[in-house]
C-alpha cells in the first residue's frame, strides 16, 4: 500500500491578514497545482478530491481566501473583491516559493483564476477553469433559464419569496436546495467535504460579492465581464463543465472560444462538481492535460 502523501499546513500573513493554507504531496518534477475554491466565501474542503493527483507526483496547495474558512475576516466588507483576491494569491504564491504553478479554479475560483492569468501570466504553467466564469451577466441569464425550467411548484415557491425579498424563509431555502441538487451536485448523498463547504460559506463575503444564493447574483461582482480580454491568455488552458451545471456549458464554451488553443471537456453525468460526480474520469482527463502541458 503506498504511503500517504505528506501534508503540511499553516497560517500565512498576507496584506495584513492571516490566510490558512494546506499542502498535500511533495514538490517534484510534476509541479504544484494551486486550487482555488469558489463561493466567493466557500472553503477549500470541497476541492479535496484533487488529492488524487498526489499519488501521481503532484503537490496540491489549497488555501482559504480572505474572509473564508479558517482565514481571517476582512475588517470591512469593501475589501472583498476579485482584485484583492488576485493580489492575495500572488503574494501567497511568492511567500510559499511555489514558482510557476498549475492553477485550478472552481466556480468563482475559476473566475479568480482567469483574473490572475490576466494579471500574472508569468506565475502560471497551466490554467484550469472548472465550471468557472468570465462573464457574470451571461452566467446570471443562464441560471435564470435553469430556474425557469424547474418543476412548477419549486419555481413558484422561488418566485413568490423572491418577490417579497424573503431569502431566508425555510420554504424558500428548501426550494433553493432543490435547485442545488440538480445543478450543483447530483450525488446522493453529497460528499461530506461538499456539505462542509456549503455549510460554512462566509456570509459576509458571499453576501457582499455574490448575493443570497447561487442564482441571485446581485452583489459587487454582478457586472464582472472579461470576455473581451480572454484572447490575452496564452498559457495552456483546460475548460471543464457539466451537462447540468449551474454555470452552464454555454458559459464554458464562451471561455473556450475566447482563449486561443484551449481544451474543452463536457462531463455528461455531472453538474457543478464534476471532480466529485465523475471523479475517476475527471482526474484522468486532468492528469492527461497536465502531463501534456507540464
Amino acid at each position: 500500500m503506498p504511503d500517504a502523501p505528506a501534508v503540511t499546513e499553516g497560517m500565512l500573513r498576507v496584506h495584513g491578514y492571516r490566510l490558512f493554507w494546506k499542502s498535500v504531496g511533495a514538490p517534484g518534477v510534476r509541479g504544484t497545482l494551486v486550487a482555488l475554491h469558489g463561493g466567493p466565501g466557500a472553503t477549500h474542503e470541497y476541492l479535496l478530491s484533487l488529492n488524487d493527483l498526489a499519488a501521481h507526483g503532484y503537490r496540491i496547495v489549497y488555501y482559504d481566501q480572505l474572509g473564508s474558512g479558517r482565514s481571517d475576516l476582512a475588517t470591512h466588507v469593501s475589501e472583498y473583491s476579485v482584485d484583492r483576491d488576485v493580489q492575495d494569491l500572488e503574494e501567497l504564491r511568492t511567500q510559499l516559493g511555489l514558482g510557476r504553478v498549475h492553477l485550478f479554479g472552481s466556480s468563482y475560483g475559476g473566475m479568480l483564476a482567469i483574473a490572475y492569468a490576466l494579471a500574472h501570466p508569468e506565475g502560471l504553467r497551466t490554467l484550469i477553469s472548472a465550471s468557472g466564469l468570465a462573464d457574470v451577466p451571461l452566467t446570471v441569464r443562464e441560471m435564470q433559464r435553469l430556474k425557469r425550467e424547474l418543476p412548477s411548484p419549486t419555481r413558484e415557491i422561488l418566485e413568490r419569496y423572491e418577490a417579497r425579498g424573503e431569502f431566508q424563509n425555510p420554504e424558500y431555502l428548501a426550494a433553493v436546495m432543490a435547485f442545488y441538487r440538480r445543478h450543483v451536485c447530483r450525488l446522493d448523498p453529497w460528499p461530506p467535504e461538499v456539505s462542509y463547504s456549503l455549510d460554512h460559506i462566509s456570509l459576509p463575503k458571499y453576501g457582499t460579492m455574490n448575493g443570497p444564493n447561487e442564482f441571485t447574483i446581485i452583489g459587487t461582482m454582478r457586472d464582472w465581464d472579461v470576455t473581451s480580454r480572454l484572447g490575452e491568455i496564452r498559457v495552456p488552458t483546460l475548460v471543464t463543465t457539466g451537462r447540468y451545471d449551474e454555470v452552464t456549458p454555454t458559459v464554458a464554451e464562451s471561455i473556450h472560444r475566447g482563449i486561443q488553443g484551449s481544451e474543452y471537456r463536457l462531463f455528461e453525468e455531472s453538474s457543478h462538481l464534476a471532480f466529485w460526480e465523475e471523479r475517476t474520469r475527471y482526474m484522468n482527463i486532468l492528469r492527461a492535460f497536465l502531463e501534456r502541458n507540464g
